[in-house]
C-alpha cells in the first residue's frame, strides 16, 4: 500500500471513527452498559465521556479533510487510546462500585480504543512531508 492509498484509507477512517465518537458512545453506554459505562447509578461521568468523545470526533470529522496537516491530533488520537484502553484494561480486573468486577469492558471498550488505535497508526503515512 502506498502513501496515496494509505492517505484516502486514512481518510475514511478518521470519517467512521468521528462519527462513532459524535454519534454511538451515548447509545452504546446505554444499551450495553457492561461493556461501555463504568458507573451504576446516578454518575456525572457518562456525560463527560460522551462530550469529550464527542468534540474528538468533531475534531476527527475536520482533520478527515486534510490529514497530513492534523498528524498531531490523530498520534494524539492514537496514543490517548492505548493509554486509555491500558488502564481501563487493568481496572477491569478490579472491585467496581457494585461490588462486582468490570470483565465486560474486555469485550467492550477496552477493544475498541485499541482497535481505533491500531487503525489510525497502520494507516497514517510516515515518512511525509507536509507542505505549505
Amino acid at each position: 500500500m502506498d502513501d496515496t492509498q494509505r492517505l484516502a484509507a486514512l481518510r475514511i477512517v478518521l470519517i467512521a471513527v468521528g462519527l462513532i465518537a459524535v454519534f454511538a458512545i451515548w447509545p452504546l453506554m446505554i444499551l450495553w452498559p457492561s461493556g461501555w459505562t463504568w458507573h451504576s447509578g446516578h454518575s456525572d461521568y457518562p456525560l463527560m465521556i460522551v462530550g469529550i468523545y464527542a468534540t474528538l470526533g468533531v475534531f476527527l470529522l475536520m482533520a478527515s479533510r486534510d490529514p497530513l496537516k492534523n498528524l498531531s491530533l490523530i498520534w494524539f488520537t492514537v496514543w490517548s487510546s492505548v493509554v486509555h484502553g491500558a488502564i481501563m484494561a487493568v481496572q477491569s480486573f478490579g472491585v467496581g462500585m457494585d461490588g462486582g468486577h468490570q470483565f465486560g469492558h474486555l469485550f467492550g471498550d477496552v477493544p475498541a480504543l485499541f482497535i481505533v488505535a491500531a487503525t489510525l497508526a497502520f494507516f497514517t503515512p510516515r515518512g511525509v512531508k507536509v507542505v505549505g
